[in-house]
């Protein structure tokens, strides 16, 4: 408006509006390389750097969770040099009015992305135990036939073999030629590694010369890595120089930074195998000698150690002989028989001087136990006396010994039977008569008087 003046903004206004007007731009896809990388941040986590190309730079902010979430996919770290595509919008921070661009997320771009992608390979072969030193196969101390898988148009094939002749000529070479660039080569190499392990050698030799990231890429494959581990002779690489590594170094049984050190790992040089010879000689004396001298000592130790035993227990059996000889039997073999007779004179004393006194004791003892007796059997009987006299008495008055006393006789036959009937006998027959003091024999000479 002509002639108004125009109120002036203060800073934050200024800052304000600028802010709005950049929040209107739309979210963008950014690529460029990073320069000047500071962070994470120890206190707050947060990164914060330039992204620039050939031409212009722009600050940079790449919050904690951002960076965090681009490590753990990417599996690498942003770093100067890197190249990296970003999602995100521009902002003005308030309180200095800079204007920085707010990565929402990075991803790896380029050789980084390759990188990314090798890097996401090994870890799931390493989770598949190919890189486990464990799994890994010995390499002989001393090849005799190796067998070299490369490219038999470069230079590296030379090379192998003039470091093999020159160190040791008694290893024999083999060659089997692949391709070691380019999208076709891993299925060369494939092929040429099953060439070669089917020729039975000590150890593969698979090397190429130095390259760019995109050069070795051949060796990052999945399909060759995995060759390399089945692969029934161990493998020794030699892939590019020192700083390169590769998923096949990785896998392989053996890995050298170079073809040539990979040629020198299988072929060790003859004055090296002469000098070794003659050290592990001189460590063979050595050790030979040592345990000589040990055993010597040992048998030494051991021989005094018989010595005093055998002098001990030959003195101990000494002392035990003096003991025995000094026993009295055997100093004095009558001693024992005279002890003997003395302990039976004595035995004989005391028995004679014993017997009267026991015979004395004795005859007492039965006189008091026939008193003792006398008077029991006493009155034991006398009970009985007078039951068997009043048994007598009454016995005699029944018996007919008593009736024979007052005139009666008792006849019997020849047969000892009492007769009571003269027909129990005839004439001539011998009977017996008892009376009451003696008996009669007699002769029948009549029977009469019978009752039937």
């Amino acid at each position: 408006m002509s002639g108004t003046k125009e109120e002036p903004l203060s800073v934050t206004e200024a800052v304000q509006v600028a802010k709005g007007q950049v929040a209107q731009i739309p979210t963008m896809v950014v690529m460029g390389e990073v320069s000047g990388f500071r962070g994470p941040n120890a206190r707050s986590g947060h990164c914060y750097f330039e992204v620039k190309d050939a031409t212009a730079s722009m600050s940079t902010i790449a919050w904690r969770g951002v960076y965090k979430d681009f490590v753990e996919t990417s599996g690498a770290q942003l770093r100067d040099g890197l190249q990296i595509q970003m999602v995100g919008a521009f902002d003005v921070y308030q309180n200095t009015g800079k204007l920085s661009f707010v990565a929402k997320s990075i991803t790896v771009a380029g050789e980084g992305l390759l990188r990314q992608q090798v890097a996401e390979l090994a870890r799931k072969l390493e989770r598949e135990g190919l890189m486990d030193p464990s799994r890994k196969r010995r390499i002989p101390a001393f090849c005799t036939r190796v067998c070299v898988v490369t490219s038999l148009s470069g230079s590296v094939i030379e090379d192998v073999r003039r470091t093999l002749r020159r160190r040791n000529p008694l290893v024999q070479i083999d060659a089997v030629g692949c391709a070691v660039q380019g999208k076709h080569a891993p299925a060369t190499i494939i092929r040429a590694l099953a060439v070669a392990a089917g020729s039975r050698p000590d150890a593969i030799l698979l090397v190429r010369g130095g390259g760019s990231f995109e050069d070795l890429m051949c060796f990052n494959d999945e399909a060759l890595a995995r060759a390399v581990a089945a692969c029934p002779v161990p493998v020794v690489t030699g892939i590019g120089h020192e700083p390169d590594t590769s998923i096949c170094d990785m896998v392989s049984d053996r890995r050298c930074s170079t073809p040539t050190a990979a040629a020198e790992s299988v072929a060790p040089a003859m004055n090296e195998i002469e000098t070794l010879i003659n050290q592990r000689g001189v460590r063979l004396g050595n050790a030979m000698a040592a345990i000589l001298q040990a055993d010597s000592t040992t048998v030494g130790a051991l021989g005094a150690r018989a010595a005093r035993s055998i002098e001990a227990h030959v003195s101990r059996l000494a002392a035990c002989v003096d003991s025995l000889a000094s026993r009295r039997c055997l100093t004095d073999p009558m001693a024992m028989l005279d002890d003997r007779g003395r302990t039976l004179d004595l035995t004989g004393e005391r028995l004679h001087a014993a017997i009267p006194k026991s015979l004395a004791r004795s005859r007492e003892r039965v006189r008091d136990d026939a008193r003792r007796l006398a008077v029991a059997g006493k009155a034991l009987l006398r009970p009985h006396q007078t039951s068997v006299a009043h048994y007598a008495a009454t016995l005699d008055a029944l018996s007919p010994l008593r009736v024979l006393g007052r005139g009666y006789a008792l006849a019997r036959d020849a047969e000892g039977h009492v007769l009571s009937n003269a027909a129990q006998v005839g004439v001539g027959e011998s009977i017996s008569v008892l009376l009451g003091e003696g008996e009669l024999g007699a002769t029948v000479t009549s029977v009469g008087g019978t009752t039937s």
